[in-house]
C-alpha cells in the first residue's frame, strides 16, 4: 500500500499538483492540518481517498484535530502537532501515540520533515508542501510503503 503524507499546505497548491503528478497512483492520502478550506479541491486532485486533520490555522473546520486509522494492519495516529507542543519536542507526541497503541504517528506543524522511531513507535512528519523552514527550504512530502507483512518504510521527498 502506497499512502502520501503531506501538511501545512495553506491554500497554495501548485506543489500538491506536482507531488501528486510525480508520485502517480497512491491508495491513500493523509493530510496532517493547516489546509485552509482546500479540501474539495484535494479531493478532486488527489485520485484516492483522503483523510485529513485541523490544524492550527483551520479555523472554522470541521475535520477532527486527531485521527486514528488502520491500513493494512498499521495502526496510525495523525495530528497537525500543535496541541501536543510539537515545536519544543516529540515526547509528549511518543506518549499519545504510546497510549493510543500506534505503530505510526503522523504530524505536522513545524513545516520541517523527519522521520524517527522511539520506543518502537515511528514518528514522521513530511514538512511543508508550500513553505518549508528547514534548510534548504524545499518543499517535502512524505511517502508511507505498508507491505503486506506490516513492513513499514517511511521517505520524505522534496520537490525542486
Amino acid at each position: 500500500m502506497k499512502v502520501l503524507i503531506i501538511s501545512d499546505t495553506h491554500r497554495s497548491l501548485r506543489n500538491f499538483y506536482e507531488a501528486v503528478d510525480r508520485e502517480g497512483r497512491v491508495d491513500q492520502l493523509l493530510h496532517l492540518g493547516d489546509v485552509e478550506g482546500d479540501e474539495e479541491e484535494i479531493c478532486a486532485y488527489a485520485g484516492c481517498p483522503v483523510v485529513f486533520v485541523a490544524g492550527n490555522n483551520d479555523f472554522f473546520s470541521r475535520n477532527d484535530r486527531d485521527h486514528e486509522l488502520v491500513l493494512q494492519g498499521v495502526r496510525i495516529f495523525m495530528t497537525h502537532g500543535h496541541n501536543y507542543g510539537v515545536s519544543m519536542g516529540t515526547w509528549r507526541l511518543e506518549e499519545e501515540g504510546r497510549s493510543r497503541q500506534a505503530d505510526v504517528v503522523l504530524f505536522g506543524h513545524t513545516h520541517r520533515p523527519e522521520v524517527c522511531k522511539k520506543n518502537g513507535i515511528i514518528l514522521a512528519n513530511p514538512g511543508s508542501l508550500s513553505y518549508p523552514r528547514q534548510q534548504g527550504r524545499q518543499p517535502s512530502y512524505a511517502i508511507m510503503e505498508i507491505g503486506q507483512d506490516k513492513k513499514i518504510d517511511i521517505s520524505i521527498k522534496f520537490l525542486k
